[in-house]
């Protein structure tokens, strides 16, 4: 690229013999473009570091142009014939529409090469000099792009305006470059917009510039770093983890995500506590106030001061015989501040949240909405601004505009009285473009019913009410707090209610129109009636006490991730950027190492096994914190602030020393550190703790490699002496086994406590199904536990069925030859009679 710090040498690399240069020979005009090779090489020429600092210094722009051509005009009006590129067909239709004939709009489908989807691809030792692959369709799109050029006098290349849109363009010109379709005299120019509006294309036109350079390198960096973390581990993963696909950079991180969560859940110990909520009246028929206690014997209390019945009950008999009366009403105003305008981010968090979207299909729909759609006869427009995106700033037209819908369709009084300034907390946050905004407020969603289907339409309502609502009054809220108390405020008891005194932005959720399209619920307040009992309420006045309830609660495991709160975590990390979070969750449904159960995100066992391997073996790459400081570097070579290769090399260093370490690794020992990571869950369903093999009761059951590396399961050490297998955890059919079709339960679920001996009893979930346990887990202690396989609504255990489950194995006596015992177990499909190694089923008919 001429005057650029990179060029492209050895254009066409044989598939044969890559040291032979192929000679070019210029097209002549109308001559269509050739295939001589789907593969390309690209060497970019390194800076030398005296070069590099130089720039830094001198604050570079970063934007570079082709060697010879003219300088960059502005390009509207029109002076003769240009060719726009974009991403999309209906992008350019719709930017046609737009133009006139002066413009040729042409689609390039995306990206026109990738890197070579193999090894090798990407080589340090060659100054991380890449491979890059041409698809067969891309050729066609290119030549419509080389006849197009016939007789223009400009390439405006207006892909998306992000790092892959400016990746998208370079690759353009280094194609055209490449096979002599651009002549000298034609300009080449880089044009962005942050929505398809006729408006905003126009002005884009206006203000024409050259690759960015720097957001190229960041490309290359960001491409080159998850090709040489997947192509390494990918197959480590193949020969030590059978069955598992790969790995990746954000997609690992991710996962371990999702693991780390699963084993706080595994390891959680539910704690008891209680309750005590009362019911008080001015008179013994008067209306009813709830009251919860916070203070017993002049003492504060946490969640965990009640521990037992017995103390609860204990305060009861204290309770029933005070009398109480109301102390002094505290009385306060809050302001809560209307949300901020949607971000990737937030907008697939609340269309999780609210219209129950994946990230994907959110994702998909907010395409649609940007590219445009066909409004009425030859009117076609983009509906929102561009929705890949992490800034909250909005334009100020478009604030004036919000400003002045507010005013006459709510009124005065619900108008922000300036501009609202959002500014972004999250670490990493680049806010290069807008807020996520319709391109015009007042095109209201009721406009759109009969042009969009329901989901778009609801997705660009909830848009739609959120930019409205940002620039409006926040919510003014009354609340009041009432302690009622004993004589000596030994036993106290509070109440609160809040009341909503002025709307503010809520009015916009409450909007009749906006609600006949999106009904969702919104927050609101506890209810007047509740607050006029409160306020009524005089210091000092006697209360009567109605009805005590003791209420028994126990703690819970933090709950697994959904989509939206996965999304939410990556963000607050830092880790990923919003056009990757919907991508990288769907790579890990994809590769079946997570799946989605009632919107909760569900790690499989070959996901927890992937993210175990990477978590020993390679730590960084799994390293919450090094995912998101390699964000930053990306972000900072995207500044021209980093040295791409020199990130590049510095990175490599490290990681090669990771792959050489475990490419040592033999898998018995991947098998090994697997068992003792996950053996509490693999045998936890095992009635023989000792783990010794049924079969022959010598050997003992292990977690083992299949023999031809189908997939994992739980045999017998003694093998091939002895094949007994418990449990194929996943095989040759690549299909993870699952109990109950895949249901779960929340687990620990508390059933009740034993009657004998004042356990608990549990009902859990194990890699061969629920069971019920009696007694917690604890060190040097082994509870009974027995399989609720039988029962096909796991809602509908009760106590009394865990507790005749548990009854299970009986001996019913020894056999007179050997003095060995006789049980009686309880299996999945009936009753079973053993002895030693002879099992013999029950017939039905016997009771």
């Amino acid at each position: 690229m001429g005057n650029a710090p990179m060029e492209v040498l050895d254009s066409f690399v044989s598939t044969h013999k890559q040291s032979q240069k192929t000679t070019k020979k210029p097209l002549r005009k109308g001559k269509s473009l050739k295939e001589p090779n789907a593969v390309m090489k690209a060497v970019e020429a390194p800076e030398s570091g005296k070069a590099f600092a130089q720039k830094k210094k001198s604050h570079m722009s970063g934007k570079t142009k082709l060697q010879g051509q003219r300088k960059i005009c502005q390009l509207y009006p029109p002076t003769g014939k240009s060719v726009l590129v974009v991403e999309s067909v209906t992008k350019a239709k719709v930017i046609q529409g737009y133009l006139g004939d002066m413009f040729e709009v042409l689609p390039s489908y995306g990206h026109i090469r990738d890197l070579a989807a193999r090894s090798g691809s990407v080589r340090p030792d060659d100054d991380f000099s890449m491979v890059w692959e041409v698809p067969s369709a891309a050729w066609t799109h290119l030549k419509s792009i080389k006849v197009a050029l016939s007789g223009a006098e400009n390439l405006v290349l207006a892909s998306d305006p992000d790092r892959e849109g400016e990746a998208i363009a370079w690759h353009i010109i280094e194609m055209l470059q490449q096979q002599d379709a651009l002549c000298e005299d034609i300009s080449v120019a880089r044009v962005t917009f942050n929505e398809i509006t006729e408006s905003s294309i126009k002005s884009a036109l206006l203000a024409p510039r050259y690759i960015d350079v720097n957001l190229v390198h960041a490309y290359l960096a960001r491409r080159a770093l998850d090709y040489l973390i997947g192509f390494n581990i990918s197959p480590l993963l193949w020969r030590k983890l059978p069955g598992c696909q790969s790995a990746g950079r954000v997609q690992s991180a991710a996962l371990s995500l999702i693991c780390d969560r699963e084993m706080e859940i595994d390891e959680f110990k539910p704690l008891e506590y209680w309750t005590v909520e009362v019911e008080l009246s001015r008179k013994e028929l008067g209306p009813l106030v709830s009251s919860y206690l916070t203070h017993f014997d002049s003492r504060k209390l946490n969640q965990f001061s009640i521990s037992s019945h017995a103390k609860a009950l204990d305060i009861e008999r204290k309770i029933s015989s005070s009398k109480f009366e109301v102390g002094s009403p505290k009385r306060s105003k809050i302001r809560k501040n209307p949300p901020a305008p949607y971000i990737t981010s937030t907008l697939q968090q609340d269309a999780a949240n609210k219209l129950h979207f994946t990230a994907t299909y959110t994702m998909k729909l907010a395409q649609k909405l940007y590219e445009g759609v066909q409004i009425s006869g030859d009117q076609a427009a983009g509906l929102i601004t561009y929705m890949r995106t992490d800034g909250l700033h909005i334009s100020n037209e478009a604030s004036k505009d919000i400003h002045s819908l507010v005013i006459e369709r709510y009124g005065q009084s619900f108008a922000s009285e300036n501009p609202r300034k959002y500014f972004k907390k999250v670490k990493n946050a680049q806010e290069a473009h807008e807020a996520i905004r319709p391109t015009d407020i007042r095109r209201l969603p009721s406009m759109l019913l009969g042009v969009l289907d329901e989901d778009s339409l609801k997705l660009y309502t909830l848009i739609w009410s959120r930019t409205v609502a940002c620039q409006m009054e926040p919510a003014t809220i009354d609340q009041i707090q009432l302690d009622i108390g004993d004589a000596t405020h030994s036993i106290v008891f509070r109440s609160a209610c809040s009341s909503l005194e002025f709307p503010g932005y809520q009015a916009v959720y409450e909007d009749v129109e906006m609600k006949s399209i999106c009904n969702y619920e919104n927050e609101g307040n506890d209810g007047d009636e509740v607050f006029n009992i409160l306020s009524d309420l005089k210091s000092g006045e006697p209360l009567y006490l109605g009805k005590v309830e003791l209420k028994q609660h126990h703690t819970h495991p933090p709950p697994r991730y959904s989509e939206a709160s996965l999304v939410k975590k990556l963000e607050e990390l830092g880790i990923g950027r919003p056009s990757t979070y919907a991508t990288t969750i769907k790579v890990l449904q994809d590769r079946n190492y997570v799946t989605v159960k009632g919107r909760v995100l569900y790690p499989e066992f070959r996901g927890r096994m992937v993210s175990a391997f990477l978590s020993h073996h390679f730590s960084e790459v799994t390293d919450y914190s090094f995912t998101a400081d390699m964000e930053t570097e990306l972000d900072n070579v995207s500044a021209g602030l980093t040295e791409w290769k020199g990130l590049l090399r510095d990175y490599w260093t490290r990681f090669s020393k990771y792959c050489d370490h475990a490419s040592n690794v033999h898998i018995h020992q991947v098998e090994k550190m697997l068992e003792k990571t996950f053996g509490d869950f693999l045998f936890a369903s095992l009635l023989d703790k000792s783990r010794t093999c049924p079969s022959c009761l010598e050997g003992t059951l292990i977690f083992k490699v299949s023999r031809f590396g189908a997939g994992y399961f739980i045999g017998c050490d003694q093998h091939p002496k002895c094949k007994y297998i418990a449990k194929t955890l996943y095989g040759e059919d690549d299909e993870e086994v699952t109990s109950q079709d895949n249901k779960n339960v929340e687990e620990p679920k508390v059933l009740g406590v034993s009657h004998g001996s004042n356990e608990k009893i549990l009902l859990k979930n194990g890699p061969y199904g629920s069971y019920v346990q009696l007694g917690e887990d604890r060190k040097g202690y082994l509870p009974k536990r027995a399989s609720v396989s039988r029962i096909k609504d796991l809602d509908s255990i009760t106590l009394e069925d865990a507790l005749e489950l548990l009854r299970y194995p009986v001996t019913l006596g020894n056999h007179p030859d050997d003095g060995q015992p006789v049980t009686l177990k309880l299996a999945k499909f009936g009753f079973s009679i053993r002895h030693r190694r002879t099992i013999a089923p029950v017939p039905k008919v016997v009771k």
